[in-house]
């Protein structure tokens, strides 16, 4: 019996590990939340370790409701399209599977200005 409690504590300490490793998403992306019209909610993201160096987020959600939506962070020197409603009509348009990455409005990048958090929650 403690033989299989201690192989199944294994087992899930190592399912665990892989969860927390497969969560760190892409530097370069983030989640945004849609409501049906196109206008943003806000995102609620966890970040456990990050730092001005390393600026990942673990875990996004939508707690307070909308589609939670993967949009690229705007390259240096771009900022995003100005919110109005021909833009956040046009942005529910361009979401492709759940994602707004490499999609333009406009002829511009649809893309989210760069997060200043120090970890946590924000």
């Amino acid at each position: 019996m403690t033989r299989t409690i201690i192989i199944l504590g294994a087992a899930a300490a190592l399912l665990s590990g892989s969860a927390v490793a497969q969560s760190v998403s892409d530097p370069t992306v983030t989640s945004i939340c849609l409501d049906p019209s196109g206008r943003t909610i806000p995102v609620t993201c966890h970040s456990m370790d990050a730092s001005r160096i390393n600026q990942r987020e673990d875990i996004c959600q939508c707690l307070r409701g909308g589609d939670q939506i993967t949009v690229s962070f705007c390259p240096p020197g771009v900022t995003p399209p100005a919110e109005s409603a021909a833009f956040e009509a046009g942005r529910r348009k361009a979401v492709v599977k759940g994602s707004l990455v490499g999609a333009s409005w406009q002829g511009r990048p649809i893309c989210v200005a760069p997060r200043n958090h120090l970890g946590g929650q924000y």
